[in-house]
């Protein structure tokens, strides 16, 4: 009987230090799995620089957005890892921009009717994209979604699949970037958007009513106006929030300084 007490409690303080150990190995792995995933799902770091361009930090990496305004513009930024570029026109690719910058071990991504009009020296280091394209770069994904113009008048300005807007995935966080381009049917088809940079500016792009229609439609958690200067007017962003605001009281319009320079 004797024997029998002592080697029950030997089975029973081993299942002990076995359960012990287990948990202690389960509370190491879950406080890592815990680390890792709030490193990778932070919110990126959005800054205005002017108009389209702006600079993206997320996790260590520095994206630069239709970078153009010279190396000043970008003074006290990070300098880049990648580039995107949205389409040819001067305020969105800029070559006198992209030489000034510190190109080193740099990667440009952009379409191919940009790259068909740079010089070897930044054509050598772009990668393109089509309208559709998925790409995983540094530790997150893009798509480029389609920007063009409907209006009959405004066809020629930004031509079906020859520019893109992005979609980056960092983390658990979608952000979109409209480039130049109206209310489409793929704007329109965006879902679990959490932030959308949409632009609004005649007779470039598209008024804010139609803008704010197509928000409307695929209802991001946040809108923000940006590349709202038009010739010769300003669009008017406050009419846009307004207009939001009314349709969905749950959309966030926030809007950020893309003008600096400019009283609007």
């Amino acid at each position: 009987m004797k024997k029998n007490i002592v080697l029950t409690t030997t089975i029973l303080l081993l299942v002990l230090i076995s359960c012990k150990g287990k948990t202690e190995k389960q509370e190491e792995t879950a406080e890592i799995e815990t680390t890792i995933k709030a490193e990778t799902t932070a919110p990126a770091k959005i800054i205005p620089i002017e108009h389209a361009t702006a600079v993206i930090e997320w996790n260590n990496t520095t994206i630069y957005l239709d970078p153009v305004g010279g190396m000043t513009a970008f003074e006290g930024q990070k300098s880049p890892d990648l580039i995107f570029i949205t389409d040819i026109h001067g305020d969105h690719f800029n070559p006198d921009t992209l030489n000034e910058l510190n190109l080193e071990g740099v990667q440009i991504i952009a379409p191919e009717a940009v790259k068909s009009q740079m010089e070897e020296t930044l054509s050598s280091k772009t990668i393109t994209m089509k309208n559709g394209e998925i790409k995983k770069l540094a530790s997150f994904s893009v798509e480029a979604i389609p920007m063009y113009n409907l209006r009959e008048e405004a066809k020629n300005f930004h031509i079906k699949g020859r520019g893109n807007g992005y979609l980056f995935t960092f983390g658990d966080e979608r952000i979109y970037f409209s480039g130049d381009t109206e209310d489409i049917p793929e704007m329109r088809a965006l879902k679990n958007i959490d932030k959308a940079f949409v632009c609004m500016n005649l007779p470039y792009t598209m008024t804010v009513e139609s803008a704010a229609n197509a928000v409307l439609e695929f209802k991001p958690r946040q809108v923000y106006p940006y590349h709202f200067r038009g010739r010769p007017d300003v669009s008017d962003v406050e009419k846009f929030k307004t207009i939001v605001n009314k349709g969905n009281p749950n959309i966030e319009v926030v809007q950020l300084d893309w003008y600096p320079k400019e009283d609007y």
